[in-house]
């Protein structure tokens, strides 16, 4: 990870670590950059940079910041306003355009934000480009001249940008969703007025909770990291099935119709064994991350499709599709890849090929993820004040070892830091619940007691 850059974009709590100053900045360089790209590139005019955001109150403090630097340097800013992460990725790579931004904390709380770049294929920003951001953050590198005159970018709205990826999702769906009661938890979140067009475009009666953005209730008590409401809305209502994202909604989890959780890996599986029938899975391939369950890569094993395992995050996923020509891949999470048809992690997108498996085997999601394995696990996340310190601790390493070696071969445990934010993740996996609890609860227990907990 970068200075400023983790996994997933700049991240922090607004006007603390992450101000609209860094905003400024970054929008600045950006458009300096790629105006000095196109220029020894040959070709005319200034750059073009799509900015998206998410609900929280702070997003419109950072993308008024950003197009103020990225004008003053050349290049235009077209504005999307209130839209998901993918759609960014979508119209940056469909319009030809310099680079994407999106302003966006994902699944934290509403008080924190961050800056995702998005280069012009529509992926994850180089580490090069980010680096060159990061010395210009550090002082590291001169200041960019200003423009002057008819120099000064322009920013455009752009809401049609929206419009279009709402028709290109449309336009992916392979049946009619008539007579499908679906449920939707937009996490008063970027999907609060996308997902319900495109499933009501479709034909599903749709019944829709966390869809009222205040600016401050983002992810709270709603979207893929609190899915109990979707799970209770789906049984009340006797649903066909339910589909939540996250803040800006990169990622989806789903209910089945009895109002069961199906995670990122059950959906790999679904899709990965789907398209595996349909010979559209180049070599039978399918990439994970090391956070997937036992079960799931067993389950993988038995259908006679091989995978590769990443570290976590999206990013290493899709690095690794590049690489081996991977069509579809993701995180347990939610985040998943369907390389066809985007380059980036798309919840809405992901709702839509789960509904494809539905219609067209004519079987419910419990159905569909009954084959699959799936080991008991506990998983817990804990702040700390040095991520780094906690983690390599004699004493912290000793309360690994010790429940590593009492889950044997027939389980694991997975310690590591979040790319995101300072947290700690601490999971086990194994054929008993308790077990896997037991483990978890010790090893943060050690944590605490070494005194690296947080606030």
């Amino acid at each position: 990870m970068g200075r400023y850059f983790g996994t997933d974009g700049f991240r922090g709590e607004a006007n603390v670590n992450l101000t609209a100053d860094h905003a400024f900045r970054i929008g600045k360089f950006l458009g300096w950059y790629f105006s000095e790209k196109r220029r020894r590139e040959g070709e005319d005019g200034g750059p073009r940079v799509v900015i998206g955001k998410d609900t929280r109150r702070s997003s419109y403090m950072f993308e008024y910041a950003l197009c103020a630097g990225l004008t003053s340097r050349g290049a235009d800013a077209y504005i999307m306003h209130v839209t998901t992460t993918p759609s960014v990725s979508y119209i940056v790579r469909s319009e030809g355009c310099d680079c994407g931004i999106m302003i966006s904390a994902s699944h934290n709380p509403y008080y924190d934000n961050g800056i995702k770049l998005i280069s012009a294929s529509g992926e994850k920003m180089d580490e090069e480009t980010i680096a060159a951001v990061e010395d210009y953050l550090d002082g590291l590198s001169p200041e960019p001249p200003a423009v002057t005159r008819d120099k000064i970018g322009k920013t455009v709205d752009f809401a049609a940008g929206r419009n279009r990826y709402i028709g290109y999702l449309i336009s992916l769906a392979t049946r009619s969703y008539s007579g499908m009661r679906i449920g939707l938890d937009c996490a008063n979140g970027s999907a609060w007025m996308i997902a319900k067009s495109v499933f009501d475009a479709l034909g599903a009666r749709t019944y829709v909770i966390g869809a009222n953005p205040d600016g401050l209730n983002i992810n709270r008590g709603y979207g893929s990291t609190h899915i109990e409401n979707l799970q209770r809305l789906v049984r009340d209502e006797k649903l066909d099935a339910g589909f939540a994202f996250d803040g800006d909604a990169d990622r989806c989890l789903c209910v089945d119709e009895n109002g069961e959780v199906l995670t990122g890996d059950h959906i790999l599986y679904i899709c990965g064994t789907y398209m595996k029938d349909r010979g559209e899975l180049p070599g039978n391939m399918v990439v994970a991350t090391v956070m997937s369950n036992f079960g799931f890569f067993r389950s993988l094993d038995e259908a006679g499709i091989v995978y590769e395992k990443t570290a976590v995050g999206d990013k290493y996923v899709s690095e690794a599709m590049v690489q081996n020509g991977s069509r579809l891949g993701g995180e347990q999470s939610g985040h998943i890849i369907f390389k066809k048809y985007a380059n980036t992690g798309d919840g809405v997108l992901t709702a839509i090929k789960i509904m494809e498996v539905i219609l067209e085997t004519k079987h419910t999601l419990s159905e569909l993820k009954k084959p699959m394995y799936f080991y008991p696990q506990s998983l817990k996340s804990i702040h700390v004040t040095d991520q780094q310190a906690a983690m390599n601790d004699p004493v912290v390493q000793v309360a690994i070892k010790e429940a590593e070696d009492r889950i044997g071969e027939n389980g694991r445990v997975l310690v590591r830091k979040s790319g995101t934010e300072p947290v700690i993740r601490v999971m086990a996996e194994a054929e008993d619940q308790a077990v896997c609890d037991k483990a978890v609860r010790e090893i943060i227990g050690v944590i605490e007691a070494k005194g690296y907990a947080a606030g």
